[in-house]
């Protein structure tokens, strides 16, 4: 019981790690080092851990996306295989079995989740245009709770009822909702980075902004070449500014020596 409490309490601290201090995070490898001290198994934690965390390599909710939840998926993988086998081939086999369909399922509710605080940050705000800031400071608190709750309560129903509550909901639940939210999913990119563009300097460095669509839509170019591209672009630029802004202060100096001789003859 104190496994699966412990359990649980880890899958909720991910998701507000993720959105605040940032410590611990939802990287599979990282989860699975405390599940792995939770459950007493260290190395089946961390062979599970580092399978899902290959899954997880090049996978990131940029922009507001919602992605598979690989670090839900491994803890629930790890308390299930833990307590079913001891044979880590089967561990392994067991963990991918429950915990891809959990962390498939972790898209739907970061959308819903995504989507009642959309509604808390309303309330919050109308709240604070009445002066009303106690319940603004109230209203806060119901953000993080919604974040928690969605990985807290399909980790909660896999400690209590195992993977087959997990399929059954699956199946229970209707396509055009998933098809809904999963639309609504690939629309949160575009949002995010338009939000990004309003706050960057865009129109400072358009060109460099072109120059990167044409990598990555024309010329095919992966994001980390296009990334590498882009790094040293920004390095050029800050050493060039560099220079310019320690070229007056060298000019004033000079200038400087050049009065102290004329004083001095």
């Amino acid at each position: 019981m104190l496994q699966g409490l412990l359990i649980i309490l880890l899958s909720m601290w991910m998701v507000l790690d993720q959105q605040g201090l940032v410590l611990l995070t939802w990287f599979p490898i990282m989860v699975a080092l405390v599940a792995g001290l939770i459950m007493g198994d260290m190395h089946t934690a961390m062979v599970i851990g580092g399978t899902f965390q290959l899954m997880a390599l090049g996978v990131a909710n940029i922009g507001g996306s919602s992605v598979p939840n690989w670090g839900l998926a491994t803890v629930v993988g790890i308390y299930v295989a833990c307590r079913t086998t001891h044979d880590i081939e089967q561990a392994k086999a067991v963990a991918l079995a429950v915990g891809v369909p959990v962390g498939m399922l972790g898209i739907q509710l970061d959308v819903v989740a995504k989507l009642l605080n959309s509604w808390v940050n309303h309330r919050a705000e109308k709240a604070a245009q009445e002066h009303k800031f106690e319940k603004m400071f109230r209203s806060f608190w119901i953000g993080p709770v919604i974040f928690s709750l969605s990985t807290g309560l399909p980790t909660a129903l896999c400690v209590i009822f195992g993977s087959t509550i997990v399929k059954v909901l699956l199946k229970a639940v209707p396509v055009w909702v998933t098809n809904g939210l999963s639309i609504a999913g690939n629309m949160l990119p575009v949002v995010g980075i338009a939000l990004l563009l309003q706050v960057m300097p865009v129109k400072k460095y358009m060109s460099m902004l072109m120059i990167g669509y044409v990598f990555a839509a024309y010329l095919n170019v992966p994001m980390l070449g296009v990334s590498i591209i882009g790094a040293a672009i920004a390095y050029y630029y800050f050493t060039v500014e560099m220079k310019k802004s320690s070229t007056p202060a060298a000019v004033a100096t000079a200038t400087d020596d050049e009065e102290g001789d004329d004083w001095d003859e």
